[in-house]
């Protein structure tokens, strides 16, 4: 990444490395820090260093809200996590926005397979994946399942992923490698 691009781009790696920070200590994603990073994005669209057009801001916001509506629908992603990458679409626009979606699956999934793999539950992610990928049309019926079958809540393994974490990692590997500059 160029200095020049470090500097148009430091309010949002500095309000993504807070929401990372915050999203590992509370498991939540304030929303006066999500809305401040979406104005923000919109309002330096219409600057003359700007990152990308307000066009290219707004179509952004939406591709990031599109991205994780259906995971958000089905509960595999909260609010805050949704907003924070629809915010992230407002400073980088739709086709970085994506390529940013795509890396942090992939972190993602990284830090979920370790993560279950320290606390021992490897097996519950692998057994509850199956189930998931075998009987897809019940997968408001697989958490509640699991609570009448084990007696625990299914809320203490819903979110082992600070999703702030690797939407920051995935943001500085696009920005470092794959915007090549401004």
């Amino acid at each position: 990444m160029t200095w020049h691009a470090l500097v148009l781009f430091a309010p949002l790696v500095v309000m993504l490395a807070v929401a990372a920070a915050i999203d590992i200590r509370s498991r939540r994603i304030p929303n006066a820090l999500t809305g401040l990073l979406a104005l923000t994005g919109l309002l330096q669209s219409f600057t003359a260093g700007h990152t990308v057009s307000p066009w290219q801001s707004i179509l952004g916001l939406l591709t990031g809200v599109g991205l994780l509506l259906a995971l958000f629908a089905i509960g595999a992603v909260g609010g805050g996590d949704l907003k924070l990458l629809a915010a992230a679409g407002a400073w980088l626009g739709p086709r970085l926005v994506f390529q940013v979606f795509l890396v942090e699956a992939i972190l993602g999934m990284l830090i979920v397979l370790i993560t279950c793999a320290i606390h021992g539950r490897l097996r519950l992610l692998m057994n509850n994946s199956m189930l998931l990928a075998t009987n897809i049309a019940h997968v408001n019926q697989l958490g509640t399942d699991h609570v009448r079958e084990t007696g625990e809540s299914s809320r203490s393994i819903d979110r082992p992923l600070p999703y702030a974490v690797p939407i920051f990692l995935a943001t500085l590997v696009i920005l470092s490698f794959g915007r090549g500059g401004i």
